[in-house]
């Protein structure tokens, strides 16, 4: 992973989670061919372990497949939520919780 190509690593996007894509705005270019263009998803994987998803996949880019960032995310039921996780230092790192169920328990009714 390449802290050269990427404007801030890690950064905190609170309850944003990409399963697939790339956060363009942090990044800066190449580092190895100095060139700023789309980047390529390589190596992407998907894997089931104990009711968890865990996709993986390498940001690569374009013009000399330099690895830019190695980017993760999961996805699993607990109870009665959905859980998203995502981490890559150039997509940055994001957790949120969705009630699978009608009306989100946690969340207070309405007063009218």
């Amino acid at each position: 992973m390449c802290t050269d190509c990427v404007q801030k690593e890690y950064p905190n996007r609170g309850n944003t989670c990409l399963e697939n894509g790339s956060f363009l705005l942090n990044y800066v270019g190449c580092a190895k061919c100095n060139h700023r263009d789309f980047m390529l998803i390589n190596n992407k994987t998907t894997e089931e372990e104990d009711g968890e998803e865990i996709v993986t996949y390498d940001h690569v880019c374009k013009n000399c497949h330099h690895i830019i960032a190695r980017h993760e995310y999961t996805f699993s039921v607990v109870d009665d939520y959905q859980e998203y996780t995502m981490l890559c230092m150039l997509c940055g790192k994001a957790e949120d919780t969705i009630s699978i169920l009608p009306d989100d328990p946690r969340r207070m009714a309405p007063l009218f």
